[in-house]
């Protein structure tokens, strides 16, 4: 029968823990660059559309998901004939567009923040099955050498509840962060309307109904 070299793929396992707290470390960065980006380009629109400052030439001009969404709703309050279902429809679509923007990679942290421990706990097990081989087949006779065999082996699940935790506060935190934006987006959408008809002096400008406000996704 093949003999497993479980004292490698406990080393595996460790070395996995540890490019998972990596892949953790960019997502959380990255994602904290750019939801600080996208957020400052928020609050310049929040400030022109529903507290009235004017607009400037870059305004509207941003690649990013919100600004360019905003942009296109106001182009389409512009359309001779658009409907209000229409709009809805509109909303809806760049809704779920810059959701998936907005919460692009975040499933990573879900991923390790569930899968790390477990990891952990099988490096710890191999490592421990290690220790209790080489014990049993005479390779350990020192007790002091069989505890750090178990120290060393239970490292691995110390690291694994350690990136699950740092995992879970990035998690938390993103999650809030990309909530306030998906929040400050709607606010956008819900006075583009009046907006249009206040700051761009468009006679034509006027609201497609009275009864219904654009719908945007919960």
């Amino acid at each position: 029968m093949m003999k497993i070299d479980v004292n490698f793929f406990h080393h595996v396992c460790i070395l996995a823990l540890y490019g998972a707290a990596g892949v953790l470390t960019f997502v959380v960065a990255e994602r904290l660059v750019y939801y600080a980006l996208v957020g400052l380009r928020v609050r310049r629109l929040d400030a022109v559309i529903n507290r009235g400052r004017a607009a400037g030439e870059q305004t509207f001009k941003r690649r990013d998901a919100i600004t360019r969404a905003v942009a296109e709703y106001l182009d389409a309050l512009g359309l001779t004939g658009i409907t209000r279902a229409r709009l809805e429809d509109l909303s809806m679509s760049q809704f779920i567009h810059v959701d998936a923007k907005i919460v692009a990679r975040l499933w990573m942290l879900d991923t390790i923040v569930t899968a790390a421990p477990l990891l952990g706990l099988l490096g710890t097990i191999l490592g421990i099955m290690d220790t209790f081989t080489a014990l049993s087949s005479g390779g350990i006779s020192d007790p002091a050498a069989v505890s750090r065999g178990i120290a060393a082996a239970l490292l691995a699940t110390a690291i694994g509840i350690g990136v699950a935790l740092y995992g879970l506060l990035g998690h938390n935190l993103l999650h809030r962060l990309a909530d306030d934006l998906k929040d400050s987006f709607k606010r956008l959408i819900l006075g583009a309307e009046a907006y249009r008809v206040r700051s761009l002096g468009d006679a034509n400008a006027k609201p497609v109904a009275a009864e219904a406000a654009p719908a945007v996704a919960a």
